[in-house]
């Protein structure tokens, strides 16, 4: 049973389109790996939006119960990620009709958690140090950035969302959210280079 599990969470060639296919099936294993392969990009997406790291679980949680109680309903009408954004960015508008007003996110929090430094780097101290500033002034110029050219950026960066899809799951035109993005990218450079002409 560990073992088909396994295999599927490192077999990528099946779609995620399938995998929620034959969760809503019954195959308990394509759920693990659809987590697997999203639970990292969710959970930055919805922090990202929230601020606070508590509210963030909450909403990640919320996201994945939605997915879970609709696998019966589900039907391949999009990329399951459109699918999944759609749900993530339903539950963040829940949220915040629920509970006001945002928190930010503070670096100070837990900035192991908040930034993560992998792979080579991790062996060559300056490096490391050097991307974590930098990844540092990119949260703090995100957390400035208007709500809803925050979400776009995140949708795509996280998401990996086109525009078309990312229109989909904002319910907002395609050139509506190719202008966010621009915006969006325009003002993290902007605040990216004064923080460092700054430093």
């Amino acid at each position: 049973m560990l073992q088909a599990r396994l295999a599927l969470v490192t077999a990528d060639p099946v779609s995620d389109e399938q995998l929620m296919l034959r969760y809503r099936d019954g195959d308990a294993a394509a759920f693990d790996a659809l987590y697997g392969r999203h639970r990292g990009g969710v959970f930055r997406y919805v922090l990202r939006q929230v601020g606070l790291r508590s509210a963030a679980e909450e909403v990640f949680q919320e996201t994945w119960m939605n997915i879970i109680s609709s696998r019966v309903r589900y039907r391949v009408e999009a990329r399951f990620a459109t699918f999944l954004y759609h749900v993530a960015h339903n539950c963040v508008i829940d949220h915040f009709r629920r509970k006001t007003p945002l928190h930010l996110i503070s670096l100070d929090d837990d900035p192991d958690e908040a930034i993560q430094v992998a792979g080579p780097d991790r062996d060559q101290p300056e490096r490391a140090v050097a991307l974590r500033q930098s990844a540092a002034k990119l949260l703090n110029a995100l957390a400035l950035l208007p709500p809803e050219q925050r979400e776009v950026f995140l949708l795509h960066e996280e998401g990996g969302l086109t525009l078309e899809e990312i229109a989909a799951v904002t319910g907002v035109g395609r050139e509506t959210v190719k202008s966010r993005l621009r915006y969006a990218l325009a003002k993290l450079r902007e605040g990216i280079e004064h923080e460092a002409d700054v430093a």
